[in-house]
């Protein structure tokens, strides 16, 4: 596969990945590797990346606990403690090896350690390949608010291995598939015709969506990378779907961030269809194939009053409004779109059925 060029790097893909990424190490010199990553990813994906490290640098592992609740203060003070006890210097490499939430944490720490080093990603999920690992956006939850503070800063490198893919969990490769299907809804209505049948889904034809669901987000991203324009697009299905996420991380089976975005996609898809911007029929199939593969979550009308106020604090808004990204037909967006309590209310009344 081809590499894609991004904002000051590159998106490179499988074994060309490694080929790359010890280049990149030894163009820069660098006087230390540190590998962050959770323990799943430790135990399943480190002995796939570590042979194909040939570099004669000191490597250190440092490994965390999985899950959204890492994604702290807390965990950073301690990360920069851990970083400063080994000896990182401003010469060190930090590569996240993990899903989202490595991404976004361990980006954090490196763009503010030191006040920078640098660092690679290599997702391990489906959800950090196509989404959570491009653009630059780095960050930690404040409480229950997600991606409160962070910052926009670019790896050095991006290695996407879908080998990784092999010991992903079926529900974990679900949620990835909800940031792929949001990326046609978005920008290519062709692309998102391919996944109405599923059945003939193999490793080849998956590394082609791959493939195009990261053109799809770079291409956004490399356009608007502080998120004044376009890269709002990308919110389609956040608004809602943050907010019923950060609702259900203290339940005893907290949702998966794809599958909180995929109800949020149905929401925002119905507030899409009633402004006139999404016909009825365009709706209705985007509600089966989204119900098609997320199971429906209960939402009480008390659970309703608690989103409508998480949404207050979402990041996106401006000037107290909530801003919403909705449909203008399938493959096109609408952006700074405003929806009231009542008309979302309706969107979930909906949902529930």
């Amino acid at each position: 596969m081809q590499s894609i060029s991004a904002n000051g790097y590159s998106i490179e893909f499988n074994e060309y990945g490694y080929e790359k990424l010890n280049q990149l190490i030894q163009s820069n010199r660098y006087s230390s590797l540190f590998i962050l990553t959770d323990s799943h990813s430790n135990e399943h994906c480190a002995p796939h990346l570590l042979p194909h490290l040939a570099v004669d640098v000191p490597i250190e592992i440092i490994e965390i606990e999985p899950g959204e609740g890492m994604k702290t203060m807390a965990t950073c003070v301690e990360l920069w403690t851990l970083l400063t006890e080994m000896g990182a210097d401003r010469k060190s490499l930090l590569i996240n090896l993990g899903g989202g939430v490595i991404t976004d944490l361990g980006g954090f720490v490196a763009s503010t350690f030191k006040r920078g080093i640098d660092f690679v990603h290599i997702p391990t999920t489906l959800l950090g390949m196509v989404d959570a690992a491009i653009g630059g956006k780095n960050g930690v939850d404040l409480g229950l608010l997600k991606n409160q503070v962070g910052t926009i800063t670019n790896p050095k490198l991006l290695v996407i291995d879908s080998a990784y893919l092999a010991t992903l969990p079926q529900r974990e490769m679900r949620s990835g598939l909800a940031e792929m299907l949001k990326h046609g809804l978005i920008q290519d209505k062709a692309y998102w015709e391919q996944f109405l049948d599923l059945s003939q889904l193999d490793s080849s034809l998956l590394d082609t969506l791959i493939y195009r669901s990261v053109e799809i987000k770079n291409t956004i991203v490399t356009q608007d990378p502080t998120e004044n324009g376009i890269r709002k697009a990308l919110n389609f299905g956040h608004t809602l779907g943050h907010a019923i996420e950060s609702h259900f991380l203290t339940t005893e089976n907290p949702l998966l961030h794809g599958e909180a975005i995929a109800i949020g996609m149905i929401l925002e898809a119905y507030l899409s269809y009633e402004k006139g911007l999404l016909s009825k029929e365009d709706y209705h199939q985007i509600k089966y194939v989204l119900s098609d593969l997320f199971e429906s979550v209960v939402i009480t009308p008390n659970d309703i009053e608690i989103l409508l106020e998480y949404m207050i604090h979402d990041k996106k808004n401006e000037y107290g409004k909530v801003q919403f990204a909705l449909l203008n037909g399938i493959g096109n967006i609408s952006l700074n779109q405003e929806a009231d309590n009542e008309m979302i209310s309706r969107a979930f009344k909906d949902y529930l059925g």
